[in-house]
């Protein structure tokens, strides 16, 4: 079915480190030509930033401050998103492992999350959007009319990580399993937007599972409930 011939609805792909969020979100955007937005990027580029510059995650103050002037853009493209912060291309440098293990100490800072929300609220205004994070179903996007918890085991999380390293990761595959099990209990305790699977969200575990099968399931049931409203409207 076409996607252009339903209703555009909002999808909210939450889960921990991992899962498989933004391979499965920008999958499910694509199929249903939809908008993806990354929200794990832009809080890795106020990391990456706040780091560059001599911040730690302590100096809330200053990080808020940089967040705030912070422009922030994700832009499609044939090989994937990129991620321009103030005209820079900083897909890559994102990615590296230390911002791996810092970022969720950024990402707590209250100031940083209400800014970010902020933006990712903005970029949902107008529909058609897949958004991945942590707090998305329960936090930025509480009324997307899709929500989805996406999860797996802990050894498949340090898998993919470790994969995405490449050939000279610097790292152990047992460090990755310990860092993962770290932030996931960063993220799941802090006190703003927690990572907590929303009430209304559909728990799916990609363990065992490629990409394309969970994407693919997403894309139904977005389609289904574009379905229904459209039927409602009549």
């Amino acid at each position: 079915m076409n996607p252009h011939q339903t209703p555009r609805i909002n999808i909210a792909i939450d889960g921990p480190a991992g899962a498989g969020k933004s391979t499965v979100a920008r999958m499910a955007a694509r199929d249903l030509q939809y908008i993806y937005v990354d929200t794990g990027a832009m809080y890795r580029t106020v990391a990456l930033k706040a780091m560059e510059s001599g911040l730690t995650a302590d100096d809330a103050v200053r990080v808020t401050e940089l967040a705030e002037r912070l422009d922030i853009r994700l832009i499609p493209g044939p090989e994937g998103q990129k991620v321009i912060a103030d005209g820079e291309d900083v897909s890559s440098r994102i990615r590296s492992l230390e911002v791996n293990r810092q970022v969720s100490h950024f990402a707590k800072i209250e100031g940083v999350r209400n800014r970010m929300a902020t933006l990712q609220r903005r970029m949902a205004k107008e529909k058609g959007v897949v958004m991945d994070g942590r707090d998305i179903g329960t936090h930025v996007l509480p009324d997307a009319e899709l929500k989805v918890f996406l999860t797996a085991s802990p050894r498949e999380r340090a898998l993919r990580r470790f994969k995405e390293l490449g050939d000279n990761p610097g790292v152990t595959l047992e460090q990755l399993e310990l860092d993962i099990a770290d932030r996931d209990r960063i993220d799941q305790e802090r006190e703003i937007a927690p990572l907590i699977r929303a009430k209304d969200a559909k728990l799916v575990d990609s363990t065992g599972r490629t990409a394309e099968e969970v994407a693919s399931e997403i894309v139904e049931w977005g389609l289904a409930i574009a379905r229904t409203i459209s039927a409602e409207e009549k």
